[in-house]
């Protein structure tokens, strides 16, 4: 009685597999290692001095003598006269109603009366258990009235924002286990290089477009090999990472200046264009541009990777085009998800600005090229661009690399009933009852995949028996369910 090979089989990788990883790693290494040396010698000569310049910006927390930023829980909230209009009262006024906190200081002491701003107090946000920053205006003022002593600052959200941290960290680690921890530590390190190079350089007036590059480059090389380890599968998605940010960098920076991307419609931007002539607010822009695609970029970019490693591990004596065209297929499902990941995080982000913009009178054309807008929707258009021709680049790479090096020794794909065409059928053939029409029959996109796999149409529609003996192909999941 004959056996089939499992697609999704646990066994660890065999030595030949293993080598011409190996030999792989080899053959990048001439590739990659000048490139980094190349960014870490760029960083090293870019690298910020720490100098501000005299550039200078108010700090709202900021305090005068004698009045301090403090923390308390609240008791009770309810709707009476301010305190703010006691003097009002005083001066045979009628006092204005507002939420009032009731609050216990944290530092201990009695409960204290703290004013709610009208907007806080709209959203309904404030209750009874929520722990407040507050404004202590007591030593300054005193008892002479005016001016409530306690003025509402902001919620402290240590608590709820550290349980979410620690839940994202758990569910990280026990399902990716240890790759999934080495992924958070890269992450960390990613985060120091924005705040240690990037930012500081920004500051100092570095041309953003290379310190873009450069500290985005570095990123990608620490986390890709951090989380994933130095082997030839991480190595050529780093090459397509690579390709795809050169082509986001380049977008970026026509984008920026084609759509005069200069941030008049953001207060961030008026404050730091107030702070310093020498800042740049569309070279920032420029550097976020080439930033905020990383993530996705890297994703689409390690998934082609290890979609041709395995389908070549599975299936050494399979062309380069039938690799090609089997992780483009993967390649293809990923470009539609991204793209919606990409629109769909940015419209998250931006939601009180299309809300507010939707509500102006004007036509969706002006809306969505408007200074509010221009600037997510230019990003959005750059991050997709890179991305989607990061794919079949990094496809392409792979399948060079894996045909440059091969696996010694092993039989073409499908030379016998145990060859590795038909260990590797069902890792990126789909399913010919994921292309039915609703009935039962085979449609068009089924005999597309079966002249993709190598398998004639004659022989694809015929009998299974006949199916699984056409020499180098990819045998389907209906050839091997059929065999004996």
């Amino acid at each position: 009685m004959g056996h089939s090979h499992s697609p999704h089989s646990d066994a660890p990788p065999s030595p030949a597999a293993l080598a011409a990883r190996r030999r792989a790693n080899r053959l990048l290494t001439a590739i990659l290692v000048p490139l980094g040396l190349l960014a870490l010698a760029a960083m090293v000569l870019m690298w910020p001095t720490g100098d501000r310049g005299g550039i200078t910006v108010a700090d709202p927390y900021a305090t005068a003598v004698g009045v301090t930023f403090d923390t308390g829980e609240v008791q009770r909230v309810s709707r009476e006269d301010c305190p703010s209009s006691q003097a009002l009262i005083d001066a045979g006024g009628t006092a204005q109603q507002c939420l009032v906190a009731y609050t216990v200081p944290s530092a201990g002491g009695k409960t204290i009366q703290i004013e709610v701003p009208p907007e806080v107090a709209a959203s309904e946000a404030i209750e009874a258990g929520d722990t407040v920053k507050y404004l202590n205006l007591e030593a300054v003022m005193g008892s002479s009235g005016g001016a409530p002593p306690y003025v509402f600052v902001d919620f402290v959200r240590s608590i709820p924002m550290a349980a979410l941290t620690l839940l994202y960290a758990g569910v990280v680690i026990a399902v990716a286990r240890w790759r999934g921890l080495r992924a958070l530590l890269g992450l960390g390190g990613a985060y120091a290089v924005l705040a240690g190079f990037i930012l500081p350089g920004l500051v100092e007036g570095q041309p953003p477009l290379l310190l873009g590059l450069v500290g985005s480059s570095v990123i990608m090389f620490g986390v890709l090999y951090f989380a994933h380890g130095f082997t030839a599968r991480t190595s050529t998605a780093l090459l397509g990472t690579l390709f795809g940010l050169l082509i986001t960098a380049g977008l970026a920076a026509w984008a920026t200046d084609a759509a005069h991307l200069v941030g008049v419609d953001d207060e961030n931007a008026y404050t730091l264009i107030n702070a310093s002539d020498s800042l740049s607010v569309s070279g920032i822009i420029l550097c976020g541009l080439i930033i905020s695609g990383l993530g996705v970029l890297n994703d689409v970019t390690i998934t082609q990777s290890s979609a041709v490693w395995e389908m070549y591990e599975l299936a050494p004596g399979a062309s380069a085009k039938r690799l090609f065209s089997g992780a483009m297929r993967v390649g293809r499902d990923h470009i539609a998800s991204t793209v919606y990941t990409i629109a769909f995080a940015y419209a998250g982000a931006a939601l009180p600005v299309l809300i507010l913009v939707s509500l102006y009178d004007r036509s969706f054309l002006d809306s969505i090229t408007s200074g509010e807008l221009a600037e997510e929707v230019i990003r959005t258009l750059v991050g997709s661009i890179g991305l989607v021709l990061a794919i079949p680049v990094t496809t392409a790479l792979a399948v060079l690399v894996v045909k440059a090096v091969g696996i010694k020794g092993v039989p073409a794909a499908g030379a016998g009933a145990g060859g590795a065409g038909g260990a590797g059928a069902g890792v990126w053939q789909r399913s010919v009852d994921e292309g039915n029409d609703g009935d039962g029959h085979e449609d068009d996109s089924d005999r597309d995949r079966d002249r993709v796999a190598g398998v004639p149409a004659q022989a694809a529609h015929g009998d299974a028996q006949s199916h699984a003996a056409v020499p180098g192909a990819m045998p389907t999941r209906r050839s091997l369910r059929n065999q004996p």
